[in-house]
């Protein structure tokens, strides 16, 4: 070995395509937030928490 360090590029799927703001980047996290909020409780969940009482 020569002792020098090769840089590696990352993956491009691993690079993020453009800086995003911090507001930009704020609403993006709020829309999955209550997207993932709104949704339905699925009914196997809902029969397994039944069973924890």
């Amino acid at each position: 070995m020569s002792g020098k360090k090769v840089a590696r590029k990352k993956p491009a799927s691993a690079r993020p395509t453009r800086a995003r703001s911090g507001s930009e980047l704020g609403t993006a996290l709020r829309g999955i937030y209550d997207e993932a909020v709104s949704e339905q409780i699925p009914a196997e969940m809902l029969d397994l928490l039944g069973k924890l009482r």
